[in-house]
C-alpha cells in the first residue's frame, strides 16, 4: 500500500454543487465568522481594559474567548476560500496544521471550561477561601497548564494520525480536516488501532473531567438553593447556567462525533455534528455570557461609548 508520502493533498467536502449555492455558503460562513470575531474580540477587549473585570472568572473567560477565536479561525477561512474559489483542495501540510491547531484549541478550551467550573465551586461553596485558592498566581498557573495540556494533546494526536499509512483515496468527507475522517483513510490496521486506542483514552479523560464538573455543579446548586437572598441565587445561577449550557453542547457533540456507531453515520449527520462542536460554541459563547452577565454588559456598554467618543473626535 502507498504510504502517506504518496498523498500531497486532500480533497475536502464540497458544501454545494451549484455556483449560486457556493456563493451563498461563502456569505453565510463569512457572517458567522465575523460575528465570532466581533463577539469574542469585544469580550477580550472588555476584560483586558476594565479593571473591574480583572477577577479570576473573567480572566478565564478571556482565555476562553481567545481559544474560541483560534478554533473558528482554524476551520472557517479555508472553507470560505474553497466556497469562493470553487475548489476543494487542501495541502498535506495544511491538513496537518488544521488537525494540530484544532486539537490544540479544543484541548485547551476543555481544560479552561473545567477550571471555570472549579472557580465557580470555590466562589460559591468556599467563599472565605476564594482569595487564597484563586489568587493571581494560581490562576496564571492553571491557565498555563490548560494551554500546555492542549499543546501536548495536539502533538500526540497529530503525530499519531499523520504517521499512519494512507490509501490512495484522499477524500475527506468534512469541510475541514477532522481527525475522525482522516482515520478512515488509513490502510494500516495496526496504526489505525493504535490511534483509535489513543482517542478512546482521551475520551475517558474527557469523561473524567466531565464527572468532576458535574460533581462541582451538584455542590454549587446545593449551596445556591440554601442562599437566603433571592438576588444572590439569581446572580449565582446567571453565572453558572451559561457555563453549563456551553459545556454540555461542546461535550455532547464531540462525544457523539467520535463514539457514534458506523450504522448511524452519514455525510449529512457528520457535517451537522462537526458544525455544532467546531462553529456554534465560538459564536454562541460571547452571546450567552454577555446576555447573562450584567457586569460584562456594563463593561461592553462603556467600551461602546469610548469607541463612539474616539470616532467622533
Amino acid at each position: 500500500m502507498p504510504n502517506s508520502s504518496s498523498i500531497s493533498e486532500f480533497l475536502l467536502l464540497a458544501l454545494a454543487d451549484t455556483r449560486q449555492l457556493q456563493l451563498l455558503h461563502f456569505w453565510l460562513l463569512l457572517g458567522i465568522y465575523l460575528a465570532a470575531l466581533l463577539g469574542n474580540g469585544l469580550i477580550s477587549t472588555a476584560v483586558a481594559c476594565h479593571h473591574r473585570l480583572h477577577t479570576p472568572m473573567y480572566f478565564f473567560l478571556l482565555n476562553l474567548a481567545l481559544l474560541d477565536l483560534g478554533c473558528i479561525s482554524t476551520t472557517l477561512p479555508k472553507a470560505m476560500a474553497n466556497a469562493l474559489w470553487d475548489t476543494r483542495h487542501i495541502s498535506y501540510a495544511g491538513c496537518a496544521a488544521q488537525v494540530f491547531f484544532l486539537l490544540f484549541f479544543f484541548g485547551a478550551e476543555y481544560c479552561i471550561l473545567t477550571i471555570m467550573s472549579y472557580d465557580r465551586y470555590v466562589a460559591i461553596c468556599k467563599p472565605l477561601h476564594y482569595g487564597t485558592l484563586m489568587d493571581s498566581r494560581a490562576c496564571a498557573t492553571m491557565a498555563a497548564a490548560a494551554w500546555g495540556t492542549g499543546l501536548l494533546y495536539s502533538l500526540l494526536h497529530t503525530a499519531g494520525t499523520f504517521s499512519m499509512s494512507f490509501c490512495l483515496i484522499n477524500v475527506v468527507d468534512q469541510f475541514f480536516c477532522e481527525m475522525a475522517q482522516i482515520l478512515k483513510l488509513s490502510c494500516s490496521e495496526p496504526d489505525y488501532l493504535r490511534e483509535t486506542g489513543i482517542i478512546y483514552f482521551s475520551l475517558c479523560l474527557i469523561f473524567g473531567c466531565f464527572i468532576f464538573i458535574v460533581v462541582s455543579y451538584v455542590q454549587i446548586f446545593r449551596a445556591v438553593l440554601r442562599m437566603p437572598s433571592e438576588q444572590g441565587r439569581h446572580k449565582a445561577f446567571s453565572t453558572c447556567l451559561p457555563h453549563l449550557a456551553v459545556l454540555s453542547l461542546f461535550v455532547s457533540t464531540v462525544m457523539f462525533a467520535y463514539l457514534k456507531p458506523p450504522s448511524v453515520s452519514s455525510r449529512a449527520l457528520d457535517l451537522v455534528v462537526s458544525f455544532l462542536y467546531s462553529v456554534v460554541p465560538p459564536v454562541m459563547n460571547p452571546l450567552i455570557y454577555s446576555m447573562r452577565n450584567q457586569e460584562l454588559k456594563d463593561a461592553l456598554r462603556k467600551h461602546g461609548i469610548i469607541l463612539s467618543y474616539i470616532r467622533k473626535y
